[in-house]
């Protein structure tokens, strides 16, 4: 019987409390991440479901919650606190475009006004972007940057020198893996195109390494 991942097909998976799961169970995801199906083989057969979906997870800091909390006191151990995201696997991580840390808000914050983009702007920029990548893919089967191979890569995300320098710095910094780079240059697109521009600019190269907090810390 297919398994959420292809329930999930052409949808969005949530995963809460990420850390908590068993690895192995994580690790069955890398197949469908990269290649949108996934493959079940018995002794007696071989099957093949669609799993082309959006995964969104969440976690913690630490098994606490206040690891980074400047308000309340992390009660885990050095111990509890470095097994907790490094049963996380990099090649899992490297298959995640983004990852972004909330920080805890407090009362006063969360009523406050603050003077942020309505959401009919935020509508017509995420329209925009989405009609010029169909636009842009038309030919190439796919609809969206995320779906670029390696091929579409080299011919959409070109990049100038002061780009690959920004590039050459965070791979040497963080340790990324050649998959991250190229995750890096797809949210670059995209984020180029949300900001109406025809090329990928030093400013979004920096925007979508800064989307990889957890490779920059662990």
């Amino acid at each position: 019987m297919p398994g959420e991942v292809s329930l999930t097909h052409n949808g969005v998976l949530f995963l809460d409390e990420l850390p908590e799961f068993k690895r192995n169970v994580l690790e069955v995801m890398q197949q469908p991440l990269e290649d949108g199906h996934v493959t079940i083989s018995s002794a007696i057969s071989s099957l093949t479901y669609p799993a082309n979906f959006m995964l969104v997870a969440a976690m913690n800091p630490c098994p606490c919650g206040y690891k980074t909390d400047p308000k309340r006191e992390c009660v885990c151990t050095l111990v509890q606190i470095k097994k907790y995201v490094p049963s996380i696997s990099g090649p899992l991580l490297d298959r995640i475009d983004i990852y972004v840390e909330v920080p805890a808000f407090n009362c006063q914050e969360l009523t406050f006004n603050l003077s942020v983009e309505k959401s009919e702007q935020i509508r017509e920029r995420v329209k925009n972007a989405r009609e010029a990548q169909l636009s842009r893919f038309a030919g190439d089967k796919i609809y969206c940057s995320a779906n670029m191979t390696t091929a579409l890569l080299k011919k959409h995300c070109k990049i100038d020198s002061g780009s690959e320098k920004i590039m050459e710095m965070a791979i040497s910094k963080l340790g990324l893996s050649a998959l991250a780079y190229d995750r890096i240059l797809k949210v670059s697109r995209t984020i180029a195109d949300l900001a109406y521009k025809e090329d990928i600019q030093q400013e979004h190269i920096s925007e979508a390494i800064q989307y990889r907090t957890l490779n920059r810390k662990n």
